[in-house]
């Protein structure tokens, strides 16, 4: 059993740096942390917020800056593992990156966000790589926000071999429920667990984001789940419901992707366009 908290809180943007409300608030969570948790998942940016493009050079930091070394340490005092999002700075170039911290303190995984919400576009550049990683027996990936609306994403992170899927996720009003109801689709085509933590309150432009945190199993069945108020969701991850979910078939094995694109004649002599399977 894997024991997960979804820190579902509010995320102050632009409060940036190890004495910023974002930093010492994931601090303070790691904490906290009930007896037992193994891995404790933050919303998108939340050692940031999220930036502009007028402000992003002040709050992004390096991978290696002191907020993110700050939660290494806190993580590796309390033996416990963080996902948490923050504004990247590598070199002149900006991401939107989320990092798998483990419970001696490393980065197991970075992954930077690949799909640019309109907000996005100007302030980061996207990533060009999914990865996974080993993590208490499960094979983990990450995505952030809008990639979890394209199924190519969670296919591709779900065709490096993943067991657990978490979305740090930063969604607000009044496109909420569309994150709520991909995470369950990612999950069951993909036939694994997906965690989606959401951050709650409100932000800048008068954002109001709507929480829905949840974990969902690799049926699509909802684990656990949120409502739209500040809370640390406590769910536990049973791997037996990966082997029966894929035991009597494989959505990874049976997809037929590898297909041609074909031109054809059409019976009228106009042109018409096929798929044809190799």
């Amino acid at each position: 059993m894997l024991q997960l908290e979804l820190a579902q809180i509010p995320i102050v943007d632009g409060a940036a740096g190890v004495g910023g409300k974002n930093v010492q608030r994931v601090l303070q969570t790691i904490g906290q942390r009930a007896a037992g948790t193994d891995l404790i998942v933050f919303p998108e940016t939340t050692l940031s917020g999220f930036p502009t493009r007028d402000t992003i050079g002040d709050v992004a930091e390096p991978i290696h800056g002191p907020s993110l070394t700050a939660v290494r340490d806190a993580a590796r005092e309390a033996r416990v593992a963080v996902a948490v999002g923050l504004a990247e700075r590598d070199g002149s170039r900006f991401f939107n990156t989320t990092v798998l911290v483990d419970e001696r303190g490393e980065i197991a995984l970075r992954y930077r966000k690949t799909h640019l919400w309109a907000s996005d576009v100007g302030v980061f550049e996207p990533g060009d790589r999914y990865e996974v990683c080993s993590f208490k027996g499960l094979t983990v990936g990450l995505l952030v926000c809008y990639d979890i609306e394209f199924p190519e994403t969670a296919r591709a992170v779900a065709s490096l071999g993943a067991d657990l899927l978490i979305v740090t996720n930063g969604n607000m009003d009044p496109f909420g429920p569309v994150h709520r109801r991909a995470i369950v689709a990612r999950a069951m085509e993909n036939q694994m667990f997906a965690a989606l933590v959401n951050r709650i309150g409100s932000g800048d432009d008068n954002l109001t984001f709507p929480g829905e945190s949840a974990l969902i199993d690799p049926l699509g069945d909802v684990v656990c789940d949120a409502g739209h108020e500040e809370t640390v969701l406590r769910a536990t991850l049973d791997p037996a419901r990966l082997e029966g979910a894929r035991e009597h078939y494989r959505y990874l094995h049976d997809a037929r992707i590898a297909l041609d694109l074909a031109t054809l004649d059409g019976e009228q002599g106009q042109r018409a366009r096929v798929i044809r399977a190799r």
